[in-house]
């Protein structure tokens, strides 16, 4: 006699979970994530590059100032910040003050602090200033003709 059923293979308890494999790629999609947002993550205060960059960029405007108002133009560097500042009147008026991000330390040929003078044709003094934070190091030099470059 023949019987219509088939015969019921049983199976043994259902099993669940992940695989190694894919645990493995979950684990390293978390790891470049988290290295992405690690990298992204800006130092405290900006980079002493972006803190050269600024104080370059002020130089430049303070010069440009100096041509454009046909009147002589000074950046006063010290220890906490700089100071830009105009001639008028026989004085030396401030016309803006900008502190250095915490633990930036300046130095300008040795000293701790540094006059820059663009006079109304926006020729200066040469001066080379080093700004440092921890180990990192940047140079802003300006030059006779008052051009501002930073380098590295």
């Amino acid at each position: 006699m023949r019987s219509d059923r088939t015969p019921t293979v049983r199976r043994g308890p259902k099993e669940s979970g992940f695989t190694l494999i894919e645990l493995m790629v979950v684990i390293v999609i978390i790891g470049l994530a988290a290295a992405a947002v690690v990298l992204a993550v800006p130092e405290q205060g900006g980079s002493v590059q972006a803190e050269a960059e600024r104080f370059a960029a002020r130089a430049k405007a303070a010069r440009d100032a100096a041509i454009v108002e046909a009147r002589p133009m000074a950046l006063q560097v010290g220890a906490a910040g700089y100071d830009v500042a105009r001639r008028s009147g026989g004085e030396w008026e401030v016309t803006a003050r900008h502190n250095w991000a915490e633990g930036t330390n300046v130095e300008a040929f040795g000293q701790s602090g540094a006059r820059i003078r663009f006079d109304s044709t926006g020729l200066a003094e040469p001066l080379s200033l080093t700004l440092r934070r921890g180990e990192r190091r940047i140079a802003v030099e300006i030059g006779h003709d008052g051009n501002v470059h930073v380098r590295r």
